[in-house]
């Protein structure tokens, strides 16, 4: 259990480097404005969100540090594996979907525009487009089958962010944010999703007991 969890973490490390590297002069940019405390150009910006979300991650940590002490405490088990997976399901979710939902020029004034004809989107989206969506759900693909016995499933996990991505979506037209509602925008977040749990599939947890602890149950 101890190696892989450090497989785990050092696997999140080296994807969370990889990602800054790759970002990371959208990153500097965005850094002066978010450190002043600037709403305009931090938060309401791509760049500024992912820079607070990488400054964020100390603070993630220590949140998830607490939980699992207070778990330890009243002698819940796995503490650590449990609070790990509820902040990485929410941080590393929360703030992609706070992209999606940042309003175009024109919200508010053009109405919403659906896009029903699957693959027609995913063409024009090109290599950053498609990798964008892919990250949306993927921590929650990844961390909710490890907190979720009922979500160690891929299809079940390929549900969750097919639903997820359309309540999306339908916010994005219902709000006049000025952004396509695709349904291959649908198909890309969940299939992230998908993917993200098929990376974390050695770690996940299962329902079923032993036969020992069932016997032990009933003798009590």
């Amino acid at each position: 259990m101890a190696r892989r969890r450090i497989v785990l973490l050092g696997l999140a490390v080296f994807g969370l480097a990889c990602a800054a590297f790759a970002v990371r002069r959208p990153l500097t940019m965005a850094a002066p404005k978010c450190l002043a405390g600037r709403w305009h150009g931090c938060y309401d910006t791509e760049n500024g969100v992912m820079f607070m979300m990488l400054v964020g991650l100390p603070l993630a940590a220590l949140v998830a540090w607490h939980l699992s002490r207070l778990r330890r405490a009243v002698g819940v088990a796995p503490a650590l594996r449990m609070s790990l997976a509820e902040v990485g399901m929410v941080y590393g979710t929360a703030p992609f979907v706070w992209m999606t939902l940042m309003p175009g020029p024109g919200a508010g004034i053009v109405p919403g525009r659906v896009s029903l004809i699957p693959l027609r989107d995913l063409v024009t989206m090109g290599p950053l487009g498609i990798g964008g969506n892919l990250l949306i759900f993927a921590a929650l693909g990844f961390f909710a089958p490890l907190r979720f016995a009922a979500l160690a499933s891929v299809p079940r996990v390929l549900a969750l962010g097919a639903g997820c991505s359309a309540l999306v979506e339908t916010a994005q037209y219902v709000l006049r944010l000025d952004r396509v509602s695709s349904v291959d925008d649908v198909l890309v977040n969940a299939a992230g999703a998908a993917l993200a749990a098929l990376a974390s599939r050695p770690w996940w947890r299962t329902t079923a007991e032993s036969p020992d602890h069932r016997v032990q149950e009933c003798a009590y």
